[in-house]
């Protein structure tokens, strides 16, 4: 393990990793380091940048566009230092022949409803039903990546967008994590290069490499755990809801010639993930599953039903925003959108899905109701009304056997913090050496 890859066992907050950040300018002065704000939130939180180096070609690397996932400003800040000292010199890592650009985090005010994730998952214990209880994740049109899709203005949106334009960067990383399961990779433009040193870099920390995903279900896939975005004329099917993915910011550098890679993590790996065994009966488990989401939800729902009456408003609350979103059919959605899997894996004759792939479908049944349970409780945790403690500790109880199946089904294990930051520091790395030793590729919109 390299200087950079100092060992950390818990994920800093927004404000760590700023001030950290401010302090890192200091102590390099020769990485010609930089912060500036790009961009204010809708509630009035900086939208901070960091910068190193003075080279004229340019990679972005976005933390934090999911408030629910606490790896990327952690990376980030790893990152920053990897390249501050000169751990790993490479054409991609020569200051004097480019510049990296590091958004802290694209969502802070996700950030700050999110807090508690970082204590909850501090400790020996490590615990699933804690993550679920602190998290919290905004509807999509609150996303600052995904927003555009659902043509929703938000400042951070525009400010990401201003700096490609302004930067043109030749690679875009967005870093995400997963609760569960394994790592991948979701390119807008094949990178083959990054492959090897991807599945290396897991291999190492034994991380395993996701066979299969549900946020690149009908995405290429050329190599174990990397998935490419369909042409546009493709007449794949993306996963629910991404149909008009080409207005994402993933894909804002096509336009001046680069590209994105969403770089993906587990929190709690699943050795399922990886496991490229045909299932025996895909065909029964997809409808089980399908079933599994959709009770999960009507159960949340059904507490909903009766609480909505003393919650806070959508309008004054983000929380029972996301609980009316998914109560409104997003459970559904979701078991829908596995549909024309289920249909091929009936009408085949050997099996042809994997364990993996039916495993990376059954952590997403799962962790829907979940999330909404997590953030449900949050709620009624702080209503006065006299019903809220009788509902709280109904749903508590569904919750906690919920969390437990879970943990038992998907024989969950929890990734060490500097693995999930060593990991995805690496791939960024191996995935900017690749690209900047390209041509551009063609413009997809």
């Amino acid at each position: 393990m390299d200087r950079s890859e100092t060992v950390v066992d818990r994920y800093p907050t927004v404000e760590e990793v700023t001030d950290a950040a401010r302090r890192l300018v200091s102590r390099f002065p020769g990485a010609a380091g930089r912060l500036r704000r790009i961009g204010m939130s809708r509630a009035g939180r900086p939208v901070t940048m960091l910068s190193l180096g003075r080279g004229p070609r340019h990679v972005l690397v976005v933390a934090g566009p999911h408030p629910d996932e606490p790896v990327g400003p952690a990376t980030a800040l790893a990152l920053a230092e990897c390249l501050a000292r000169g751990d790993r010199p490479c054409a991609a890592t020569d200051l004097s022949l480019v510049t990296w650009d590091i958004v802290l985090c694209l969502d802070p005010d996700g950030a700050a409803l999110s807090r508690e994730v970082q204590e909850a998952t501090t400790g020996p214990d490590h615990s699933l039903a804690g993550y679920y209880r602190a998290a919290y994740r905004p509807v999509a049109a609150e996303q600052p990546e995904w927003a555009p899709i659902e043509a929703c203005r938000l400042p951070e949106s525009a400010a990401l967008f201003a700096v490609i334009d302004e930067l043109r960067p030749v690679l875009q990383c967005s870093l995400h994590s997963v609760e569960a399961g394994g790592s991948w990779v979701q390119l807008t433009r094949d990178l083959p290069e990054l492959a090897t040193p991807f599945q290396a870099s897991a291999a190492h920390l034994g991380i395993p490499v996701q066979l299969g995903t549900f946020d690149a279900l009908y995405w290429e896939n050329p190599s174990p755990g990397i998935h490419v975005l369909p042409p546009p004329d493709s007449t794949a099917r993306l996963a629910a809801g991404s149909e008009n993915i080409g207005l994402s910011t993933w894909c804002a550098p096509q336009r001046h010639g680069g590209l994105t890679a969403i770089v993906e993590v587990p929190m709690w790996a699943s050795d399922l993930a990886d496991d490229s065994s045909p299932h025996p009966e895909a065909a029964a488990a997809l409808r089980d599953l399908a079933g599994l989401v959709r009770d999960g939800g009507r159960q949340v729902t059904a507490v909903l039903d009766k609480a909505r009456a003393f919650l806070p408003p959508p309008e004054e609350s983000g929380p029972r925003r996301v609980l009316e979103w998914m109560a409104d059919g997003l459970y559904d959605l979701v078991a829908e959108s596995w549909q024309p899997l289920a249909r091929q894996a009936a009408a085949d004759t050997r099996p042809t899905l994997t364990r993996a792939q039916v495993s990376a479908l059954d952590i997403v049944a799962r962790r829907q109701p979940l999330r909404a349970a997590g953030l449900l409780l949050r709620l009624l945790s702080t209503a006065d009304d006299p019903a809220a403690p009788g509902l709280h500790r109904d749903l508590d109880e569904l919750f906690t056997t919920w969390c437990a199946d879970f943990e038992k089904s998907l024989r969950l294990r929890w990734v060490p913090v500097h693995h999930q930051i060593t990991h995805q520091t690496r791939t960024v790395l191996a995935a900017a050496e690749a690209a900047l030793g390209k041509p551009a590729g063609p413009h997809r919109r």
